[in-house]
C-alpha cells in the first residue's frame, strides 16, 4: 500500500497540469469563419449602425402624420386703478380691483400637399438603410477573408513544423548510423559533428516555427472569440481545391456583386431623390387645420352659463415661395454634378475591380502551377537522398553531399506545403475580389 504521504506528493504535482492544461478544438475553415462571424465586434457595430438607419426611416415615415398642440393659460390681474375716464371728458368706467381670466386653445394641421417632399425624404432614408446594410455584408467579407488568412497562416506553420519534426526524426537516426560507423572506423569525428551541428540548426529552426505558431493560434482564437489558451486543431484546407474558370468569368461576377458597385448604385438613387426633391422646392404647399378656442373671463374654474367663449375654425392653406422658380435652378444644376460624380466614381472603381481580379486571377493560376512543380522537386530530391544515403553507407559520398540532399528534399517538401496554402489562400483572395467570399 502507498504511503499517505506519497499519495499527497503525488496528488500536488497532478494539481497544476490540471489547471494549466491547455484546451484544443478542432475546426474546419467553415466553422472557423461562423465562429469569426458571431463574434465579430466589428460586425456587432454595422448592425447597430442598421438599427440607426431603421429608426431613422421611421422618424421621416412619422413626418407625415397630422401635428397637433394644445395650451391652457390662466391669467391673473392686479389692477391699483379702478376708475378710467375716456378722453375728452367722457364717462368714466369702474373697473374690478383685480380680474382672473382662463384661455386654451387646441390645434391640429395636416400638409395635404408638400411637392412630394415628404415621399422623396421617405425613399431616400429608406435607401440610407440600404447602403448602412452593405456596409455591413462588406465588414461580414472582411471578417470572413481576415478568419480565412489567419486559418491558412497556422496551417502553414504547423505543415512546417510537422515537416521539421520528421527531419529531426531522420537526422537522429543520421547521427546513430554516423556513430556506429566512427566507432568502425569508417567515418571521422568531423562526421558525427556535421550531423550534430545540423540537428542544432534545424532544432533552432523548430523554436521558430512553434513560435510563430503560439502567436497565430493566439490571434486567431481572439478572430474567433474562443478562450486565449484554445490551441485551435486545423483540418487540411486545401482539399479539393478547384481549377481556375475564365477571367472574364470573375469579372462579370464582381461587377454584379461588390458591395462598393452596389453602394455606388444605391447613392446614386438618392442623389436621384435628392434632385426630385431641390425641384420640389418650386411647387406650392397645400395644407388643412382645425382650432379650438376656450375663453373665460369669468375667472372661475368652471364659468357660470353663458360666460366663456368656445369658437372652432377650420382653415386651408396654400403658399407659394415664387422666388425659387428663379433661384432654385442653380441648386438643381449642383445636385446633378454630385450625381455625376457618384457616376465617376463607380466606373473608376469598375475598372480598379478588373485590375484586382485579373491580379487575383493570375496569382492563383501561378499558385496551382507551383503545385505541380514542387510536387515534381520533391519526387527528383527524394531520388538524390536515396542515391546519396546509399553512397554515403557505401562511403563513396561525403557527409556535407549527404546533409545537402537531406536538407533539399526537406526543405522541398515544406516549400510544398505552404504552396498548397498559399493556393488555397489566393483561391480565397479571388472569390473576396469578385464579392463572393461569404457565399
Amino acid at each position: 500500500m502507498i504511503p499517505r504521504s506519497i499519495r499527497l506528493m503525488l496528488a500536488a504535482s497532478l494539481i497544476p497540469a490540471a489547471l494549466f492544461a491547455q484546451s484544443s478544438k478542432e475546426l474546419n475553415i467553415n466553422q472557423a469563419i461562423e465562429l469569426g462571424i458571431a463574434n465579430s465586434k466589428n460586425l456587432k457595430l454595422s448592425q447597430n449602425k442598421i438599427d440607426q438607419a431603421v429608426a431613422q426611416l421611421e422618424v421621416v415615415k412619422d413626418n407625415v402624420l397630422p401635428t397637433a398642440n394644445a395650451s391652457f393659460m390662466y391669467n391673473h390681474a392686479e389692477i391699483p386703478t379702478s376708475t378710467f375716464t375716456l378722453p375728452g371728458g367722457g364717462s368714466s368706467l369702474q373697473l374690478p380691483k383685480r380680474a382672473d381670466a382662463f384661455v386654451g386653445t387646441a390645434a391640429v394641421q395636416e400638409l395635404v400637399y408638400g411637392g412630394g417632399k415628404l415621399r422623396y425624404a421617405k425613399e431616400s432614408t429608406k435607401l440610407l438603410a440600404d447602403v448602412a446594410r452593405l456596409d455591413a455584408d462588406k465588414s461580414k467579407e472582411e471578417i470572413t477573408y481576415a478568419v480565412i488568412n489567419t486559418y491558412y497562416s497556422l496551417y502553414k506553420v504547423l505543415q512546417s513544423r510537422k515537416v521539421v519534426d520528421q527531419n529531426l526524426e531522420s537526422i537522429a537516426a543520421q547521427i546513430k548510423q554516423a556513430q556506429r560507423f566512427f566507432e568502425q572506423g569508417i567515418v571521422t569525428k568531423n562526421d558525427v559533428l556535421r550531423f550534430q551541428l545540423q540537428q542544432a540548426n534545424v532544432t533552432l529552426t523548430q523554436m521558430d516555427i512553434e513560435s510563430n505558431r503560439k502567436v497565430i493560434n493566439y490571434n486567431l482564437d481572439i478572430l474567433l472569440g474562443l478562450p486565449e489558451d484554445t490551441e485551435v486543431k486545423i483540418v487540411d484546407p486545401t482539399l479539393g481545391l478547384k481549377t481556375p474558370g475564365a477571367l472574364n468569368e470573375y469579372i462579370g461576377q464582381a461587377l454584379t456583386n461588390r458591395q462598393e458597385l452596389k453602394q455606388l448604385d444605391v447613392q446614386n438613387k438618392v442623389a436621384d431623390f435628392n434632385i426630385k426633391t431641390i425641384k420640389a422646392n418650386t411647387l406650392p404647399t397645400v395644407g388643412v387645420g382645425a382650432n379650438l378656442y376656450y375663453i373665460n373671463p369669468s375667472g372661475n374654474f368652471i364659468p357660470p352659463t353663458n360666460q366663456y367663449l368656445m369658437p372652432i375654425t377650420l382653415g386651408a392653406t396654400v403658399s407659394w415661395n415664387i422666388g425659387n422658380l428663379w433661384t432654385n435652378k442653380n441648386k438643381v444644376s449642383e445636385a446633378k454634378i454630385q450625381q455625376s460624380e457618384i457616376t465617376i466614381q463607380k466606373d473608376i472603381l469598375s475598372d480598379q475591380v478588373k485590375t484586382d481580379i485579373n491580379k487575383n486571377f493570375q496569382g492563383y493560376q501561378v499558385a496551382m502551377n507551383k503545385i505541380q512543380v514542387l510536387e515534381t522537386s520533391i519526387a527528383q530530391a527524394t531520388e538524390n537522398d536515396k542515391l546519396l544515403a546509399s553512397k554515403y553507407k557505401n562511403n563513396v559520398a561525403s557527409v556535407t553531399d549527404r546533409i545537402d540532399a537531406e536538407t533539399l528534399l526537406y526543405q522541398a517538401k515544406i516549400n510544398l506545403e505552404i504552396a498548397k496554402a498559399d493556393a488555397g489562400l489566393a483561391y480565397y483572395t479571388l472569390l473576396k475580389s469578385t464579392g463572393k467570399i461569404t457565399q
